[in-house]
């Protein structure tokens, strides 16, 4: 068989309906997080495509989650349009594997994999006036953050006074059951991929410049995602 055969049935066995896994407020937060260094992992192998142990369909990617005490109601995804939902896809980024690319005009986020393959989530951009694009690198990550407004957003919208010192995490909180901290240059840049409650807002304009995923989509690109994981944005 060769290897164009090979990729082939690779790609049609993971777009099937059946895959088996072993892995089962719209704006953005200034926090102070604490210093790390990039750390570059080469061997680092992302798990199947799956939140769950169980056999992947829709239902149960957007299925609900109780996880250390917190509740993700289920995502009604048939209100979603397919292609917002998370599938496997090829490659069209042109990035070697294991990199981030956030394709701004289209709402799409890929994780590329290897044979050539991608993972693709639907995601929610900034609005205009708060657009961005570059290349970066996750220097951070946290499960169940804290929110906490800068100070601008406070000034535009004073009811968000009460959250000064932070919003505790659940299912409310603007960042969702994840979050990844971008940086470029070693230099915060203020801006996230995070989760969000707000799932009808995927595949729209309308955050402050961060990225945001249906929370079971960020769940799932969180294990998938290393410390210094490149991102590019366009």
């Amino acid at each position: 068989m060769s290897r164009c055969e090979d990729l082939l049935n690779r790609r049609q066995f993971l777009r099937g309906s059946i895959i088996f896994a072993l892995a089962g407020l719209s704006s953005c937060a200034v926090e102070t997080v604490p210093p790390s260094v990039f750390v570059s992992n080469p061997f680092f192998i992302s798990p199947p495509i799956g939140v769950y142990s169980a056999v992947t369909t829709p239902a149960f990617m957007y299925g609900e989650i109780n996880e250390n005490g917190f509740y993700l109601p289920p995502i009604p995804y048939q209100k979603i349009p397919r292609a917002f939902r998370r599938q496997v896809v090829p490659n069209i980024t042109g990035e070697a594997p294991g990199i981030i690319v956030i394709d701004t005009k289209n709402h799409f986020l890929y994780f590329t994999e290897n044979e050539g393959d991608a993972i693709r989530y639907g995601v929610g951009v900034g609005k205009a006036g708060f657009e961005w694009s570059g290349r970066a690198s996750v220097q951070y990550k946290r499960e169940w953050p804290r929110w906490t407004p800068p100070p601008e957003m406070i000034d535009r919208q004073p009811e968000l006074e009460k959250y000064r010192n932070g919003m505790a995490p659940g299912i409310i909180n603007p960042l969702g059951a994840r979050a990844l901290y971008i940086f470029q240059n070693g230099v915060d840049t203020s801006y996230r991929i995070h989760g969000s409650p707000e799932w009808w807002s995927i595949g729209r304009s309308m955050s402050s410049g961060c990225i945001r995923l249906i929370n079971q989509d960020i769940i799932d690109l969180y294990k998938r995602v290393a410390i210094g994981t490149p991102i590019v944005v366009y």
